[in-house]
């Protein structure tokens, strides 16, 4: 995982030095709605929160890719009918994700983008409530598939994406499978 924040970091750091006009620096920030999909959880979408910086670097006029890194909070109840091992669970749940995202992304006209590619994250904390007796409920990293689609305003970004997570996110012994899901919808501000 280290490695992919590593490329990540030589990435945009190299390709500042050798900007171009294909290449574009940014902020963004939105809203998430998300759940994690597991029969211990409530199955509706939360709201919370995600902010970060993107990079956009054209191959040719319609294709490009676009590496981010996201700070991206998760939200979510847990279930009322839970087993007795989820017990621990606080009722909130509040997960907070430094995500990478690497996506290809596909211009078939300038105000229009979309964008497709895997996204790596690392939980940055958890609710203190969920450690007890040295077990940790939920595990230090998620892998997912993003998909959306961007507008493209001069200097404005505005973008809706559904993140579909691929990687079981539980580290109880049981091994009950949970997933992040989360649609993302915000505005970017590009340098």
């Amino acid at each position: 995982m280290r490695t992919i924040f590593l490329f990540a970091a030589l990435l945009i750091a190299g390709t500042t030095v050798n900007a171009q006009k294909g290449f574009r620096l940014g902020v963004k920030a939105g809203a998430n709605l998300n759940k994690i999909d597991g029969q211990s959880f409530d199955q509706g979408f939360d709201f919370s929160y995600h902010a970060g910086a993107f990079v956009e670097y054209d191959f040719s006029k319609r294709w490009g890719i676009q590496p981010e890194v996201i700070w991206s909070q998760t939200s979510t109840k847990r279930g009322t009918t839970i087993d007795a091992i989820y017990s621990t669970l606080p009722t909130n749940v509040k997960l907070d994700y430094l995500m990478v995202p690497v996506l290809l992304r596909y211009s078939p006209i300038g105000l229009l983008s979309f964008v497709a590619g895997p996204q790596f994250g690392v939980l940055i904390n958890k609710n203190e409530n969920l450690l007890q007796n040295g077990q940790q409920a939920f595990k230090s990293g998620d892998f997912s598939m993003v998909l959306g689609a961007q507008v493209n305003l001069k200097v404005l970004r505005v973008y809706g994406r559904y993140n579909i997570g691929l990687q079981n996110i539980n580290d109880f012994s049981d091994q009950q499978k949970w997933t992040n899901q989360q649609v993302q919808l915000g505005v970017g501000l590009k340098f």
